[in-house]
């Protein structure tokens, strides 16, 4: 390892640089999700490198008073097989020390994260392709207005930690990125978020209350992918999400296991028809 290699906090552009990396990964994040990335927890994005050049990355993101959540675990392929990934590690461990911290790990990193105290809480499956079927139900969806207080509280209910600063960033319209609601007797049902990655459309959070719910969700976002592809990070444990997106045609295209170090938050799964996403959970 270069005597010049340090780890910092991100400076602005890196995190797009990041990304990047992401995309080079086949991990196909959102094309403008760094705005709202940055909002999460600034002091959450750290880059390491030789003198002034970028090799890696991590993020240790904190929820409220007791979660963190780890992702954008990269070390370029030019500086792999260094020890600068194990530094990487170590100083965003280090920077939520007494905190649960999650981590959503691929098939073939499972048992490394268990090295490191993490344990799996439950798999999630991405379902993908370009929908055959649009889902049908009474209940009507509708796009998410500028207030956004009583979908702050819906979401920390399910999420189980505020993140209203990330979720103000997340659901606000741009090209490309559209949030729908599904209240009843003035009561919030369910909510979700499609957004443009650079292959096809995510769709995550896709919290509800019931199948009809999510089912409303999607009626009034897939329309917004235009035939192109979409993905949703599934619950394994949640066989009503499973069913909802076998009925579309998508099918399963990649795994991961909810892994945490500490006390796993107590997430209602059956609640969650999708996982926001996978790098900041």
């Amino acid at each position: 390892m270069s005597s010049e290699f340090a780890v910092r906090a991100m400076r602005p552009g890196e995190l797009e640089l990041v990304l990047e990396w992401a995309r080079q990964e086949g991990w196909n994040p959102g094309l403008d999700d760094s705005l709202a990335f940055q909002e999460a927890d600034p002091s959450g994005f750290f880059i390491g490198a030789v003198g002034e050049v970028p090799v890696g990355s991590i993020s240790v993101v904190k929820y409220g008073q007791a979660l963190a959540f780890l992702g954008l675990y990269i070390v370029h392929p030019d500086f792999r097989g260094k020890g600068y990934g194990k530094a990487l590690w170590n100083a965003g461990m280090a920077s939520a020390p007494d905190r649960t911290i999650g981590l959503d790990g691929v098939v073939a990193q499972q048992e490394n994260y268990r090295k490191s105290g993490f344990e799996p809480a439950y798999s999630t499956i991405r379902y993908g392709g370009i929908p055959a079927v649009l889902p049908q139900s009474v209940l009507s969806a509708h796009p998410v207005s500028d207030k956004l207080d009583g979908l702050f509280r819906y979401d920390a209910a399910i999420f189980t930690e505020p993140r209203n600063a990330f979720i103000a960033a997340w659901c606000k319209r741009r090209r490309g990125r559209k949030t729908a609601i599904v209240r009843k007797s003035g009561k919030i049902r369910g909510y979700a978020t499609i957004r443009r990655c650079y292959e096809g459309y995510k769709i995550g959070p896709l919290f509800a209350a019931d199948t009809d719910t999510a089912a409303a969700l999607l009626a009034e976002l897939l329309p917004e992918a235009g035939g192109e592809p979409v993905f949703i990070d599934v619950p394994a444990a949640n066989s009503e999400a499973i069913a909802l997106a076998e009925n579309m045609e998508l099918q399963p295209v990649f795994e991961t296991a909810r892994m945490y170090r500490g006390t796993p938050p107590a997430i209602p799964l059956k609640n969650v028809y999708g996982v926001t996403t996978l790098e900041l959970g």
